[in-house]
């Protein structure tokens, strides 16, 4: 399996500690970090969630070449999960993706296409429309409100936010539009598929192992339904973990 995959990504940092005390000059909790976990966020969580799904792969990425000094940190309580803060830095410098080396690469050997667009300017709606006209299987997981030129992207996965942002287009137009609601499992062409219920820990990163799980999936089996379920539980079994996890 030979997989393209394009989109922004970041360094995730959580901060696991304790709060025992408030500040004595405000009335703020002090925050002590017990615990620094590390790991590589956005677009390359989906490439870590998809080379732990399947061995079999080869996956080339093309995202934004300074993503590790591109970072968000969370501040969480070790006990109860509670999030205290969430610190972003050099958010503005994801750059912009040469739409000139779009334009050179070979995207037939490749048995897929998946973006990842967090909608950082990255990548454009130019860029967009040109990797969907250029092959037959690609798979959308977009922040932006979508337009005209997502009409040919094969699966679009959007969550109950993005659908409702796009909901004027998309009422008008027809998707294969995967939309995930959380604990409630996810709607495809007004089939629901349910998940079981579990404990959340965290849901940080849940939509790129379903979106991972959904392309390695459906590239091995063709079936829409079985890819479906499938990413439905790798998501649920990442949701019960601390951070950003990969199946």
């Amino acid at each position: 399996m030979r997989l393209l995959l394009i989109g922004e990504s970041c360094t995730d940092i959580y901060h696991y500690g304790v709060c025992t005390r408030l500040c004595p000059d405000a009335p703020v909790p002090v925050f002590e970090s017990k615990k620094i976990n590390k790991n590589a966020g956005m677009a390359k969580n989906v490439e870590m969630n998809i080379r732990s799904i399947s061995n079999n792969v080869n996956i080339d990425i093309i995202t934004n070449p300074n993503w590790k000094e591109i970072k968000k940190t969370r501040y969480v309580d070790q006990k109860t999960n509670h999030m205290f803060l969430r610190l972003d830095e050099n958010d503005d410098k994801y750059g912009r993706l040469d739409i000139e080396l779009l334009k050179t690469l070979n995207f037939e050997s490749y048995d897929a296409v998946i973006i990842s667009d967090y909608n950082k300017g990255f990548i454009t709606d130019e860029m967009l429309k040109l990797i969907s006209d250029s092959h037959k299987l690609t798979f959308l997981d977009s922040k932006r409100k979508l337009s005209n030129w997502s009409r040919n992207f094969t699966f679009i996965k959007v969550n109950n936010i993005e659908y409702e942002n796009s909901y004027d287009y998309l009422n008008k137009n027809n998707h294969n539009l995967i939309i995930t609601k959380g604990p409630h499992g996810c709607i495809y062409k007004n089939d629901v598929y349910p998940v079981e219920k579990v404990e959340i820990k965290d849901t940080s990163g849940a939509g790129d192992t379903f979106l991972a799980a959904l392309v390695v999936n459906y590239v091995k089996s063709g079936d829409t339904d079985e890819s479906i379920r499938f990413a439905n539980k790798c998501a649920t079994i990442v949701v019960q973990k601390q951070g950003v996890a990969t199946i």
